[in-house]
């Protein structure tokens, strides 16, 4: 048997609520905080130390992105979320890390939860939870690790590219959440990739024994990513009907556009969800094809040696008296009645086009 892995829900079995307690598996020996804080003419970007010199950041007079990888470094989590004023279920819900995409709303803040999906350098799907805090005029995100989808958020905030640094915090979470979507198409095309080389393999002949299981990882993956964004849409329409000072009107339409994107990449999901089945269905298809093959040539093979058996067997009892024997030519007579048969059932094969 297998090793059966440890359920993350045993680590929180008869906890207090609000116990922060790590449930994921990315240990980070360093806890890595970075800090972008920007208005229309500047913008400041900082590598931290420590949680207690994000304490001594002003937060009045521009907009500030605090970015924390590491959320095995529960007592630094608790320290910040005590210093904005988190409630403590909160602080729980970040770090534990199966938390179903969801959104949450408080007096003074907004927190998100949602799936962050991105392929390794295997094309292997990689799921990691990200959790946002949305302020007056600041951002807060929380990750299990360093490496993530938002290297082109960067680059717009440091060098002033679109409204980023025109708009308030609202439209900061606006990208980043985007940048999370736009990363599941990249997912969705490596998906569909994978189903095209299946459909030609499995056409072809062309199958290894492990596409089975192939097929089967693959429609794992899919349901991870349903699971990931059949959620989301529900955050993104709460976001939109969220009637605080926190969500701007007119930020409300991009937030649209996202509702938009991931209803385009649910329909894929769906569509390709069915393409998944199909190829199973084809490649049980191909194996009782290949079955049903090897079953015909031996059936042939069976019935052109059957009667010359019968024959070879008459001939070969052990009478005293067979008159054929004491022929002449019976031997070679009997050779061409076999090689006629045989010849015989083989052009009567070719003409019923079993052969």
């Amino acid at each position: 048997m297998g090793k059966i892995k440890t359920k993350r829900h045993h680590k929180k079995v008869g906890k207090a609520p609000g116990s922060m307690i790590y449930t994921g598996h990315k240990s980070s020996k360093k806890l890595f905080i970075e800090a972008f804080d920007y208005n229309v003419e500047r913008c400041i970007e900082k590598e931290l130390n420590n949680v207690e010199e994000i304490f001594q950041i002003n937060l009045s007079n521009s907009i500030t992105w605090i970015n924390l990888n590491g959320l095995n470094h529960v007592t630094e989590i608790e320290k910040l979320g005590k210093h904005f004023n988190l409630h403590p279920l909160v602080l729980e819900d970040i770090v534990s890390i199966s938390q179903r995409p969801k959104i949450d709303e408080h007096e003074d803040y907004l927190f998100v939860v949602l799936k962050m999906l991105y392929n390794d350098k295997d094309d292997n799907i990689v799921s990691e939870q990200v959790s946002f805090i949305l302020g007056t005029n600041y951002v807060l995100t929380f990750q299990e690790s360093e490496g993530d989808v938002f290297d082109t958020v960067r680059e717009r905030i440091r060098h002033g590219k679109g409204r980023v640094r025109t708009m308030k915090s609202d439209y900061l979470l606006y990208i980043l959440m985007d940048a999370v979507v736009d990363h599941y198409f990249t997912i969705i095309e490596t998906i569909g990739d994978k189903i095209e080389v299946f459909e030609t393999d499995i056409f072809s002949g062309n199958v290894e024994k492990s596409i089975n299981k192939d097929i089967q990882d693959l429609k794992r993956e899919i349901l991870r990513m349903r699971r990931a964004i059949f959620p989301l849409r529900e955050v993104i329409n709460r976001i939109e009907k969220h009637e605080s000072e926190l969500i701007q009107p007119k930020t409300k339409a991009f937030y649209r556009d996202i509702y938009d994107h991931l209803i385009q990449v649910s329909e894929n999901l769906d569509i390709y969800r069915e393409m998944i089945w199909s190829l199973m269905d084809m490649y049980m298809t191909s194996i009782s094809n290949k079955m049903n093959e090897v079953m015909k040539v031996l059936t042939i093979m069976a019935s052109i040696f059957i009667p010359l058996t019968f024959i070879a067997g008459i001939y070969g009892m052990n009478f005293d008296y067979i008159p054929e024997l004491h022929y002449k030519h019976s031997y070679f007579i009997l050779w061409g009645v076999m090689i006629v048969l045989f010849l015989g059932m083989l052009h009567y094969f070719k003409r019923k086009k079993w052969l």
